[in-house]
This record gives C-alpha cells, sequence and structure tokens, in this order.
C-alpha cells in the first residue's frame, strides 16, 4: 500500500488532501470495491432557504471486512461528538448511515488494511465573501498518520476492546506521534468502524439528545411553556 504522505506534497497537493481526503491508489480503491465497501468523505456546501444561511453537510460511511475497512466521519471543533441530522437505514451493509450539517466539521477518515492503519483529520469551514455572494470552503490538515499500527484483531478475536484503543503511529525517524487529546476517543471509535465487519449503523455520529417524558410533562404544565417536538431516532 503507498498513500501520498502530506509532508511531501506541494501546496496544491496538501489542500487537495485537506479538502478531497485520503488519496488511495487504484489498487486499494478496486479491494474496496470488490469487498463492498463505500466510503465518502465528501463535504459539501449547502444553502438553508428558510434559515437563509450556509451550512457545510457530511455523510458518516464506510464499514469493514475482516482484511480491510474504510471509514469516514465527523465531530466538532474540539473532538466533541456531533448529532446526526438523519440516520440511513439500508439492506446493505458498510455504506451511508447517516447525515450531518453544521457550520463547521472536523472530518475523521481511516483506512485499515489488515493491522496497518492510515488516518487523516481535517477541518473543515465556511469562508466569508462579500455581499450575498456563496462562501467558499476552507480546509486543513489536523493530523495525518501513515502506517499505523495496531496488534490486536478488533474484528474478530479483540473485538470486546472496540472504541478504547486505536494505532500507533511514528514518524520517519522513528519517533511516535502523538493525537491531540481532544480527537482521541473519535480516532478509537472510529479504529472500531473500520474494524466492524458488515457494518449497520453509526460509529460517531449520534441521536439529538431529548427530553425525558416527566421532564417534557413538568416543562407544559409551567405557565407560559413552550414544549418543542420530541424527535425519534435512538439508536
Amino acid at each position: 500500500m503507498h498513500l501520498h504522505s502530506a509532508a511531501r506534497d506541494s501546496g496544491h497537493g496538501t489542500e487537495v488532501l485537506a479538502r478531497q481526503g485520503l488519496r488511495l491508489p487504484q489498487m486499494v480503491l478496486k479491494r474496496l470495491r470488490d469487498a463492498g465497501i463505500y466510503c465518502q468523505p465528501t463535504v459539501s456546501i449547502e444553502h438553508q432557504n428558510l434559515a437563509k444561511k450556509y451550512v457545510l453537510r457530511g455523510v458518516e460511511s464506510g464499514g469493514a471486512v475482516a482484511a480491510l475497512g474504510a471509514y469516514s466521519s465527523f465531530v466538532g471543533e474540539r473532538g466533541e461528538p456531533l448529532a446526526w441530522l438523519q440516520r440511513v437505514d439500508s439492506i446493505g451493509v458498510n455504506g451511508v448511515h447517516a447525515v450531518v450539517v453544521a457550520p463547521v466539521l472536523v472530518r475523521v477518515e481511516m483506512l485499515r488494511i489488515e493491522r496497518t492503519y492510515d488516518l487523516l483529520i481535517t477541518r473543515h469551514l465556511l469562508a466569508e465573501s462579500a455581499g450575498n455572494r456563496r462562501p467558499g470552503l476552507v480546509s486543513s490538515i489536523l493530523f495525518y498518520g501513515r502506517r499505523g499500527s495496531l496488534e490486536m484483531e478488533l474484528w474478530g478475536k479483540d473485538a470486546a476492546f472496540g472504541g478504547t484503543v486505536f494505532p500507533v503511529f511514528y514518524n520517519r525517524a522513528g519517533e511516535r506521534v502523538s493525537l491531540l487529546s481532544a480527537f482521541e476517543d473519535a480516532v478509537a471509535r472510529i479504529t472500531a468502524a473500520v474494524c466492524c465487519v458488515g457494518c449497520r449503523h453509526a460509529h460517531l455520529l449520534c441521536p439529538k439528545l431529548i427530553a425525558s417524558i416527566s421532564e417534557s410533562a413538568d416543562e407544559a404544565n409551567r405557565p407560559s411553556a413552550i414544549v418543542a417536538p420530541v424527535g425519534i431516532g435512538a439508536a
């Protein structure tokens, strides 16, 4: 496996990597297609007509077979979980799991081949423009780790550790490269995701928090209370 290294990219190459995600060789892409793994790291700019504002849209997608996995999802700027706009259920596996919209997105993308992992974390935000023109997309790389190692079979006998461990990455000089602590939980979750054989659920995006029935009843009994609709969508 050979992925294009961010450290050796030109300025334009780094920008492409930050915006489009991991640049995979055709051989790897063919293996993913043959395995039925669909991973869509695209970030798009969308306009909300009612709110009259622009937002970013992304999808959580991917999954795994025993030999390899690929996954992409999103968290907030400080690594906090984001609530999905909608969960996506389908007959197939290892595909799209949920959709998210937000003004700022941090994409977490990972590829696994056996026990070797590549990880890319990128920040995406809207660039202001003069007048009413459509804003631009500004993307930057927060972390790019290549050929990380994790000597555990999270897709098999070590599945119980999924969501608690993640690969170790080294630079070319053999020194360990540390993750920002704010993103360790997200990386542990996506490590489990690229080992989730026949994945049918979201690993990083989560349902919107809803009030309990008793809390809603108490709120409704208060004078001039306004009760918001309760959404349904728990995993």
